[in-house]
């Protein structure tokens, strides 16, 4: 946001002295100022496909963990479900075809320095997770949690307000359990 704001406010400067200027800008410069700004665009562009989807009901929330969701989900307040969710799909951290695969739900807001500044509770009868290596960090997760893939991680800022399920034995061992399960945690098989 604040590339975003630095960037227009150069291009402000930049319009206002060459608006300004008693020289007439040659065909070339003025290509060359609208090749610039077409970059931008993309680069803007490029950094909203990479950020967050950012949730403040219910229904964003449990779009934004589907399959056709993003790969970092994060709530500007706590939220409520009424029904039961599965965080699914396979998606790469910033959304790199060639990083590892990874999902976060991100239950805070942080300050600069990546601080947590506030943290929030998603409410939900069962959230399964589905993904691959998905982080839980920030908040609370009211609810029961099924985990169904390897690599869950419940953060050591992130608590589960009910029972940690894991389907398999392999899902157990490929977990970090960091942060506080007020129920029981347990494994299926």
């Amino acid at each position: 946001m604040k590339l975003k704001l630095f960037l227009i406010g150069f291009l402000v400067i930049g319009l206002l002295v060459a608006c300004g200027s008693d020289e007439e800008e040659s065909e070339e410069q003025t290509d060359n100022n609208a090749s610039e700004a077409e970059e931008t665009e993309t680069e803007e562009e490029t950094d909203a496909v990479s950020t967050a989807s950012i949730v403040t009901t219910g229904e964003e929330f449990s779009a934004a963990v589907g399959e056709d969701g993003t790969w970092i989900i994060a709530t500007l307040n706590d939220v409520t479900v009424e029904e039961d969710l599965v965080v699914a799909g396979q998606f790469h951290n910033q959304d790199d075809p060639e990083a590892d695969i990874y999902r976060k739900i991100a239950l805070y807001e942080q300050d600069d320095d990546r601080n947590i500044t506030a943290s929030f509770t998603v409410e939900v009868p069962t959230l399964t997770i589905q993904s691959e290596n998905t982080l839980i960090q920030g908040g609370t997760v009211k609810g029961d949690v099924v985990v169904e893939a390897n690599g869950f991680t419940l953060h050591e800022t992130a608590t589960i307000d009910g029972n940690l399920t894991f389907a398999n034995a392999d899902a157990e061992t490929n977990a970090t359990v960091d942060g506080e399960v007020t129920g029981e945690v347990a494994t299926e098989e």
